[in-house]
């Protein structure tokens, strides 16, 4: 079974102590590649010193996180962007987040529509956060649809409505890690209506642990659960799962390159 995933901050200050571990664990489950999104300045230029190290198993993107949008979002996505080398498998992540605070909306929305424009210029998918602005966000695409490369809805959590409303941008598909094993998570029943095809699997780790590793510090190796759990979703097995959501994953990030086996 060979599982890649989608979103794991594997840069992260809370791999610092083991990320040899983490890494060699994902391995033994058969992760046979992580793609890692940055969020900054500082975390972009990270994350491409440390995927150079394991270029055939850790998989760089950049960009501005809405979160850490500011008033100087420019100033900051353009050193981004000037960070940018040909290992780069998206842009992201990037995207609108209105759930804690509307106080950076107006530059949210513009960093955002840079940055799409970024990755259509340079024919790149995009790894895509959005909470609580769908309307927004795709009021932004729909400008763009004939140009957008694909990408990730990273951390898809909603309804089948709009699942849908996602799906009709060509060459996008939905992340799903943990929550899909939440109790209360109605993702299971949602996902019946979504085609496999437009799936691919993530971690965002170190957050979002799935059931029954949940309230623990999130890894690739936990991937396996999500797998499961989707499998019991389509009723197919963890082995289909894996291989049509690596398939995904390979064609939306063009992953050509010898992976790690």
């Amino acid at each position: 079974m060979l599982i890649i995933d989608t979103h794991i901050h594997i840069d992260g200050e809370e791999f610092e102590n083991d990320r040899t571990e983490v890494i060699q664990r994902a391995r033994q489950v058969g992760v046979m590649a992580m793609l890692v999104p940055a969020i900054d300045l500082n975390s972009t230029q990270k994350i491409s010193e440390l995927c150079a190290t394991m270029p055939d198993y850790l998989f760089p993107m950049g960009g501005l996180h809405p979160e850490e949008v500011k008033a100087d979002y420019q100033t900051v996505i353009e050193q981004i962007k000037a960070l940018q080398t040909d290992a780069w498998v998206a842009v992201g992540e990037v995207g609108l987040d209105f759930y804690w605070s509307r106080e950076f909306e107006q530059e949210q929305l513009e960093a955002f529509e840079l940055q799409v424009q970024w990755a259509c210029q340079r024919s790149l998918p995009l790894m895509i956060h959005c909470r609580k602005a769908q309307n927004e966000m795709v009021k932004i695409m729909r400008k763009y649809r004939d140009q957008l490369a694909g990408g990730v809805f990273h951390c898809f959590t909603g309804n089948a409505h709009e699942a849908e409303e996602l799906l009709s941008f060509d060459g996008f598909a939905l992340g799903i890690g943990g929550v899909l094993t939440f109790k209360k998570s109605h993702l299971p029943e949602v996902l019946a209506s979504v085609p496999l095809e437009r799936v691919v699997v993530e971690t965002d780790a170190p957050y979002m642990a799935p059931v029954p590793m949940r309230g623990k510090r999130n890894e690739s190796a936990f991937l396996v659960h999500v797998i499961e759990r989707m499998a019991q979703s389509y009723n197919i097995s963890v082995e289909e799962i894996a291989e049509i959501t690596t398939c995904n994953a390979r064609r939306i990030f063009h992953l050509n390159n010898p992976l790690a086996q």
